[in-house]
């Protein structure tokens, strides 16, 4: 009873037999011997994924500094998730408003960086390294002078997660409440964070105490993280379900090859019968030393060297043991079940595509991609460059970097844009080629849709072509991709005339 009813036998009350006896519907919410020791703690959101968060992110970034698996796990993720960057593509119906937007935006990438180090797409790849390898990433937005001379005052400032204390639990002022650093309004909503001036990790700063926090607005920080339950204050490494599977395989391995480096330190062994008299060097004619445990000191082996041997002497060649036949299957199905925890397929992760057809890897990388398309719009477009687009447009008509006279009551208007990831490249690129003109031609989709999935412009491909054209009529080229000299024959596809389907009266 008091497994089923604690609440009730602390206050001492006493229930029917059928009641104590109650068991659960679900096998694995029962508490016998086999599931008794399971430990499940019933934490909520922000107490499961801040306890040990600092542990978390130091061995996520170890494992990436010295295990191959984890470095590979988080730069596959990174160059699909990033690849060369999110672009944006202005939705505001005039033509002209576009293209000065797409202009001042590709001069103003090349100054996003506050440190100066990479351009915008650079630090998108850096935030997301940031956010799989740590938890999460802040970013603060940077107002600039217009004695600056950028093309657009404003910068952007990556942060690591240390600079927000995950452990400051305050209340603040006016009813606000601080939880892991973010300081909340009596509704719930994001008003502050509270940031050291330094990277805490860096050592002490004689200019600056170490506990001297600042509070900068919600408006200037931007919080990029994966939140996996509602209501978690704070982001979790992705390699959070593996690194402790990582630790064992990497000392495991390491085992193995230290006793395969040990096993070959020895070429041979000496094999001689008991001396009846005191040992002679068969050389030099001189007694043996021995050492002082009674054993003939090693003989070193270069290449092209013969050993003479006393009478009676053999030789028995060392034949140290492998590292077993299970070590291959072993070593697979630990690296299988790490690839499922950190969200990538086992043959991205490892490089062996050791019998795997193109169809299997057709399947396996769709379903990947899925997943990555989730992370690269529910948490890096949303979060980070919607805001940050924003601001920056803002920035741009208050600096009168453009002219846009109804901006304040057309924000929405030109704000609308579509981001753009990189493409993926085609897995077999004459029928993904076919199949996708295929789709055009019978109206599934529009050449626009299919540029935007490889990451291009359809409006700059068509402004290309037409300045290719244009180029080759001037000096009298023709080419096989000018449809005007080449129509496409019907293809075998082509639906025949209804008249042709019609039966013979």
């Amino acid at each position: 009873m008091p497994a089923s009813y604690p609440w009730l036998a602390q206050r001492g009350f006493l229930l029917p037999q059928r009641l104590t006896r109650v068991q659960a519907s679900y096998d694995s919410a029962g508490n016998g011997r086999r599931l008794g020791g399971w430990k499940a703690p019933d934490g909520g959101p922000s107490s499961a994924s801040l306890a040990g968060l600092q542990h978390l992110r130091n061995r996520s970034r170890a494992a990436t500094r010295n295990d191959p698996y984890a470095f590979s796990a988080i730069d596959r993720l990174v160059s699909n998730t990033i690849g060369t960057g999110i672009t944006p593509k202005p939705r505001h119906p005039d033509d002209g408003v576009r293209r000065q937007l797409q202009a001042l935006w590709e001069d103003w990438c090349d100054e996003a960086d506050a440190d100066g180090r990479t351009d915008l797409y650079g630090l998108q790849a850096l935030v997301c390294r940031a956010v799989y390898e740590s938890g999460e990433c802040f970013i603060r937005l940077r107002p600039r002078r217009l004695e600056d001379a950028m093309a657009v005052p404003l910068q952007l400032q990556v942060l690591e997660p240390e600079f927000v204390p995950h452990d400051k639990h305050e209340q603040g002022r006016g009813g606000n409440v601080i939880r892991a650093g973010i300081e909340y309004n009596a509704i719930g909503q994001r008003v502050a964070y509270w940031m050291y001036r330094t990277h805490p990790g860096d050592g002490p700063n004689p200019a600056l105490r170490f506990n001297d926090l600042v509070r900068v607005p919600a408006e200037q920080v931007l919080h990029i993280y994966e939140p996996l339950r509602a209501g978690q204050l704070r982001g979790v490494p992705v390699l959070a379900p593996v690194l402790a599977r990582l630790k064992s395989l990497d000392d495991f391995d390491d085992a193995v090859l230290f006793r395969q480096e040990v096993a070959n330190l020895f070429a041979g062994f000496i094999r001689k019968p008991a001396p009846e008299d005191p040992p002679v060097d068969p050389v030099t004619g001189a007694p043996i030393q021995t050492d002082a445990d009674g054993f003939t000191p090693m003989v070193g082996l270069e290449p092209g060297t013969l050993q003479e041997l006393l009478p009676g002497e053999e030789v028995d060649f060392s034949n140290p043991p492998d590292a077993g036949n299970t070590y291959p299957d072993f070593m697979r199905q630990q690296l299988l079940a790490t690839a499922a925890g950190a969200g990538l397929p086992f043959e991205l992760l490892t490089g062996d595509l050791r019998n795997v057809n193109d169809r299997v890897i057709r399947v396996v990388l769709n379903e990947f991609r899925r997943r990555i398309e989730q992370r690269q719009f529910g948490v890096f477009v949303h979060q980070m460059c919607r805001p940050v687009r924003a601001a920056w447009l803002d920035m741009a008509v208050l600096a009168g970097a453009i002219a846009l006279p109804d901006y304040p009551r057309q924000r929405r208007a030109y704000l609308r844009t579509r981001w753009v990831p990189q493409g993926w490249s085609y897995l077999h690129p004459v029928q993904d080629v076919q199949a996708r003109r295929m789709e055009v031609r019978a109206g599934f989709t529009s050449r626009s849709e299919v540029a935007l999935r490889q990451g291009y412009d359809a409006e700059l491909i068509d402004a290309e072509n037409a300045a290719d054209i244009a180029r080759a009529d001037a000096l009298g080229l023709a080419y096989d991709s000018d449809a005007r000299a080449n129509p496409p024959a019907p293809t075998a596809t082509t639906n025949p005339p209804i008249s042709n389907l019609e039966e013979p009266a």
